[in-house]
């Protein structure tokens, strides 16, 4: 009952996120913190504005967090939920993330204003053996080292499509530094 309550009281919010995989399949990400998760790494992307499509909101986070104007959003990779707070609001955002290559470069132009807003710390690109270390931080969606997987070799190659999955509602882990430590 208590659960039921907590996400009675988050507000919705629509997001768009890009994944940016370079021509030897890592993956652009961006480092943050927040109360619910601790650390953790996600794509470019954020709250779609009024009267956009979650493509066109996309686009726009892209460039903004970036200052990559020479990149689009692709195909639709998937779909999730998950709550956080935002802005000191509490929120079940529902994110559309979308698929994309370009090449393997960081944020061009000044950014620095866009990042302390939104709470970026830092960027990186992450390797596949980056992404497959159990010792990483926490991504955004958990499952991203799986979907790049699944997808990484047909995009590379011939920019095959993948088929969108839906992650559903993902609830958050503990932050980092209050999980147990191994018995």
């Amino acid at each position: 009952m208590r659960n039921l309550r907590r996400n009675a009281r988050r507000v919705p919010r629509q997001a768009a996120r890009t994944v940016v995989l370079d021509e030897g399949g890592s993956v652009f990400l961006l480092r943050s913190d927040n109360s619910e998760v601790g650390v953790h790494w996600t794509m470019p992307g954020g709250g779609i504005e009024p009267g956009e499509s979650p493509w066109t909101g996309a686009r726009r986070e892209l460039w903004e967090e970036t200052g990559w104007s020479d990149l689009e959003p692709g195909p639709l990779l998937c779909t999730w939920e998950h709550d956080f707070t935002w802005h000191g609001t509490p929120v079940r955002q529902h994110e559309h993330i979308y698929l994309t290559s370009g090449p393997h470069r960081g944020p061009v132009g000044d950014v620095s204003a866009v990042h302390a807003a939104d709470k970026i710390l830092d960027w990186r690109w992450w390797t596949p053996e980056d992404l497959a270390d159990e010792n990483a931080d926490a991504l955004w969606p958990p499952r991203l080292p799986d979907l790049l997987a699944a997808v990484r070799e047909g995009w590379l190659t011939d920019r095959r499509a993948p088929e969108p999955v839906d992650l559903g509602y993902v609830p958050n882990a503990r932050p980092a530094r209050e999980r147990p430590a191994p018995a």
